[in-house]
């Protein structure tokens, strides 16, 4: 069953939204994340596509990675933002911003920490920073 007013944006609509290339596409996402900025319309943005937006915006726009995560945990603070694991992936951003890890491994790292789930990992980066406790 739909809900109401809720939509699954994808990584096209939020980088065109954040990077204003497309004049055309940038108006249609600003008008719908100008309704979500205010909670007049929901939105759910999944995990996977903060992680497709971080790797276009970094690898494809060559956006610095503070920017990159600064602008998406804005997005998730919008008020019509509906993600139950809304913070975790604020606090996987802000891992991102400070470390030399890739997205992917800073969700598993926050869901890991602020979880009774145990990190089972290969990478010793990812591993150090999991046992350092930060």
């Amino acid at each position: 069953m739909k809900k109401q007013g809720r939509r699954l944006p994808d990584t096209n609509v939020i980088v065109r939204y954040l990077v204003k290339d497309d004049i055309e596409l940038y108006k249609q996402a600003k008008t719908f994340f100008d309704k979500v900025k205010t909670g007049e319309e929901s939105a759910l943005i999944l995990e996977s596509v903060i992680a497709e937006c971080v790797y276009i915006l970094t690898k494809i726009y060559k956006a610095p990675k503070e920017k990159t995560a600064e602008s998406l945990k804005n997005l998730l603070r919008y008020r019509g933002i509906v993600n139950e694991d809304r913070v975790d992936l604020i606090k996987a951003l802000s891992t991102y911003a400070e470390q030399s890890l890739d997205i992917v491994d800073c969700i598993l790292y926050v869901k890991a920490k602020d979880t009774d789930a145990g990190l089972f990992s290969f990478d010793e980066d990812l591993n150090k920073l999991a046992s350092d406790g930060r």
